[in-house]
């Protein structure tokens, strides 16, 4: 594991540690944060820590072709009156997920520093949100990064409401043109819509 320096460099990703740890410290600059994804890295810690980066083997993806929804979500998001947009409010959705609770987390790894960051992103064209409104309120969404190859970088999402987060995924997926989302590291969650897992070596050749 190395410790980076204010160089914008990145140790190879065949260096990182069995749990897919690569290196510590750096900076999230969007400079820093456009080498890393596009070199099958991404940044991952507690607010206590200092910047963790990661590129795990094996990789958990999805590749929309293969995106299973259930009968009983398919009727549910027929009948609902939720309404799904993009890059509608991405300050709100990342703001929003750094607030939800999860099991087992304390905290959230969603810094102010990594809100910033993303914002800056998302301003550049290199990050978007899928946001879940019902009557003019926003009760899910999720936001990644689109590298602008054909890969989108999931990154988290949220739901205040029954189904949220999966009906914006969902229709994310359903009418998106990528070749492959990247869920990063494994859920049962995500494993029941049909992500999967793959070698580091085949993610990589995806992001080329």
């Amino acid at each position: 594991m190395q410790l980076l320096t204010q160089q914008l460099i990145f140790p190879e990703v065949n260096e990182a540690d069995e749990e897919g740890l690569l290196a510590v410290g750096g900076d999230l600059s969007v400079a820093r944060l456009i080498i890393a994804y596009n070199s099958g890295i991404f940044p991952w810690f507690n607010e206590d820590e200092l910047i963790l980066w990661w590129s795990p083997d094996p990789r958990f993806v999805l590749f929309p072709k293969d995106l299973k929804v259930s009968k009983s979500m398919q009727q549910f998001m027929r009948n609902c009156d939720y309404e799904v947009t993009v890059n509608k409010d991405f300050k709100a959705v990342i703001t929003a997920c750094a607030k939800a609770k999860r099991d087992g987390q304390s905290g959230t790894w969603i810094t102010n520093n990594m809100i910033e960051a993303y914002c800056e992103l998302h301003e550049l064209g290199l990050a978007k949100s899928i946001e879940v409104w019902k009557q003019n309120e926003l009760i899910g969404g999720l936001y990644g990064v689109d590298l602008n190859n054909g890969v989108f970088c999931g990154e988290s999402m949220f739901a205040k409401e029954s189904n949220a987060s999966k009906a914006a995924f969902i229709t994310f997926i359903q009418n998106s043109e990528y070749k492959l989302i990247d869920c990063q590291v494994y859920t049962s969650h995500l494993e029941s819509l049909g992500a999967k897992e793959i070698s580091r070596g085949a993610f990589l050749e995806y992001l080329d």
